[in-house]
């Protein structure tokens, strides 16, 4: 096995009904990874499927008047449709019910059981249908599932059992070896609690229904969905089969994508399974957060579901995946609601991007006839600032990747943009236009234009593939295939001068609002106002105190689209304020930067959040930007 394989899987999921946008979250997050590793390289596999066995699928069927089988293959058809609308890349669809997967999972059953690992006993417990878990009475939570809250069954019959507790030490020394195996951290260390606390043996198998794979030994049982389920990461490669090729080229170079609600059993249950059986371990499980909307996680008992085939209808595919990408903090949770997408949508895609590529290309259709011209003259400082923060850019975002800090990527990302409509201004390509003797600072200037938006767009690629054969038409490169890859961008000046540039329709036009939020936010907003404002004397304004903060704590308010949480240090006092910056800022963007605070506002409580203070800010229609000292200074100073 090379360094340059990767083998990325999302969870299998369970069609019991149609996916919501939660799922589509972890899909999209493998997609974007599985597009990146390709763009460097790599010998990349990509899984994803569905997990169709055990006793509430058989409880659906029975419910629509269907046979299991004919019930699940309506809605994984479902499935596979949602994956090609959001331009999901996989290269292997698994499903539980195919002969191959049934194959693999009988013979890893049997090799656990000829090596005294599997045994038959009674078992009696508490069951919860829904999660397919079985839980003890002291985990239990109020007489309910601990995790979803429902009912559950007592259950006694005949089982098999795994030795899981004869592999806790072997696996808390394969965590304590492997600190990269769990990510992020925080699930680590819960994991590592949770297997010092004990492990049993484990339930798999089950005689009460007959919908699963059959034990190989005992037929009247079947293989209970956990170890049916997790198989499929290897069966789906052919391991045990005559041709397990793919098993040995890609395992175990895998990340495991999971919910932070499964993460016990990929990190648990799963080695523990390998072990036995004599496989390594995955390298990594990554746990991300939930996906949360009003009334918390999303289920549709809740009557909380987003559907995602409704908002790739409206905003398009490229849009959905970027807010999914966009709004997941590293490890936490993130939160859903339509007005918010749309207020990314039009700040990040149609103000910044979309307006960057349609300006620039209408600059170069007014001033150079509509074709890239060379960049002639002298460079100046301007034009070095662009170019360093490109260079630095992919690095940036590489890392960030191979943390799973997607929001971070695409912060990022969007730093070159913004610094290209900065550009813009600083440079005020149509004052250069009018001038003859600059000309050659006008080449100059769109030239990096059109090469910064080439360089944004490369590395837009994997999040949002539909976009760069919109940009590259746009820019007349649709057939300069070298300058589209991720090795292009080590290098600045890609763009070939002389393309004929061709205006299209806007890549992201602006959603206009029908109403505006009215949800309250201690963000003190600056705008260039028409009307006459009163003026005031210099002792109205020395009542305020402004001081600067360091930012060193920051997270979203729960259930609101446009609330931060910060904790500011006033230069040894700390304080907590509440600031309407979360469609503009991620939480961890803001920790370490100094920030003006009006310091004497009186405490207000939002949200059930006691504030004490203001932060200022200057917006200019949807764009949002914190006043910020130019220069390092020490937090609790005076601002006059």
């Amino acid at each position: 096995m090379g360094e340059k394989v990767f083998y990325v899987t999302t969870p299998i999921y369970y069609p019991s009904d149609r996916l919501h946008i939660g799922h589509a979250l972890t899909t999209t997050m493998a997609d974007t990874l599985a597009r990146y590793k390709r763009m460097r390289g790599y010998d990349v596999y990509f899984l994803t499927g569905s997990d169709e066995h055990g006793q509430k699928i058989q409880r659906k069927a029975r419910e629509a008047g269907l046979a299991p089988k004919a019930y699940v293959d309506r809605i994984v058809a479902t499935f596979k449709e949602l994956w090609r609308r959001l331009d999901i890349s996989y290269d292997d669809f698994i499903r539980t019910t195919e002969e191959r997967h049934k194959r693999v999972v009988q013979e890893l059953f049997r090799r656990i059981y000829e090596k005294g690992d599997i045994y038959k006993s009674q078992y009696e417990g508490w069951y919860c249908t829904p999660c397919e878990t079985f839980w003890t009475e002291r985990q239990l939570k109020d007489g309910n599932c601990p995790d979803c809250g429902r009912p559950v069954e007592l259950v006694k019959e005949e089982s098999y059992f795994f030795r899981m507790s004869k592999y806790a030490d072997q696996l808390l020394k394969y965590i304590e070896e492997h600190p990269e195996f769990i990510q992020p951290p925080s699930r680590r260390n819960e994991m590592i609690n949770f297997i010092k606390g004990g492990l049993e043996d484990l339930c798999i198998s089950r005689t009460t229904f007959d919908w699963g794979i059959p034990v190989p030994i005992d037929p009247k049982h079947v293989i209970y969905v956990w170890f049916d389920a997790l198989t499929n990461y290897i069966s789906a490669l052919g391991y045990g089969t005559e041709d397990d090729s793919l098993f040995k080229r890609y395992w175990p170079a895998v990340v495991h994508l999971v919910g932070k609600d499964i993460v016990r059993f990929h990190t648990v249950i799963w080695p523990t399974i390998l072990m036995a059986a004599g496989i390594d371990p995955p390298r990594k499980v990554f746990g991300h957060g939930w996906l949360l909307v009003e009334g918390g996680k999303m289920s549709k008992s809740k009557g909380n579901v987003v559907d995602p085939m409704v908002l790739i209808d409206r905003y398009g595919s490229d849009a959905i995946r970027y807010f999914l990408l966009r709004e997941m903090p590293y490890g936490g949770d993130g939160y859903y609601s339509e007005e918010a997408l749309i207020q990314r949508f039009n700040s990040d895609l149609a103000n910044d991007y979309g307006n960057l590529l349609s300006r620039t290309v209408a600059m170069i259709e007014k001033f150079c006839a509509g074709v890239i011209p060379p960049p002639s003259g002298e460079e100046e400082e301007l034009d070095w600032e662009l170019k360093k923060l490109a260079a630095k850019t992919p690095a940036e975002v590489e890392e960030a990747l191979e943390n799973f800090e997607f929001a971070r990527a695409l912060s990022s990302i969007w730093q070159l943009i913004g610094r290209a409509n900065k550009y813009i201004e600083e440079t005020a390509p149509w004052a250069l236009a009018r001038d003859p003797e600059k000309r050659s600072r006008l080449n100059t200037v769109l030239y990096n234009l059109a090469e910064a938006i080439r360089q944004a767009t490369v590395l837009c690629s994997p999040f949002m593939p539909g976009v760069p054969p919109r940009v590259w038409e746009q820019l007349g490169i649709k057939d300069v295939v070298h300058i589209h890859t991720w090795d292009s961008l080590k290098t600045w000046g890609g763009i070939p001068a002389g393309r004929r540039v061709k205006r299209g329709a806007p890549l992201f036009p602006r959603i206009e609002l029908e109403k505006e939020d009215s949800e309250g936010g201690e963000t003190l907003q600056v705008e260039a106002r028409k009307e006459e404002v009163g003026e005031v004397t210099i002792e109205e304004f020395s009542r305020l105190q402004l001081k600067v903060a360091e930012v060193i704590a920051a997270e979203k308010v729960p259930q609101t689209d446009k609330l931060l949480k910060l904790e500011v240090d006033l230069g040894g006092e700390r304080r907590t304020v509440v600031a309407g910056l979360a469609r503009h800022y991620q939480p961890e963007e803001l920790v370490g930067k100094k920030v003006v605070l009006v310091a004497n506002l009186k405490p207000a409580k939002l949200r059930g959040i006691v504030s004490q203070g203001m932060v200022l800010a200057a917006v200019d229609g949807d764009n949002l930007s914190l006043i910020i000292p130019e220069r390092n200074i020490n937090p609790g100073a005076q601002v006059r």
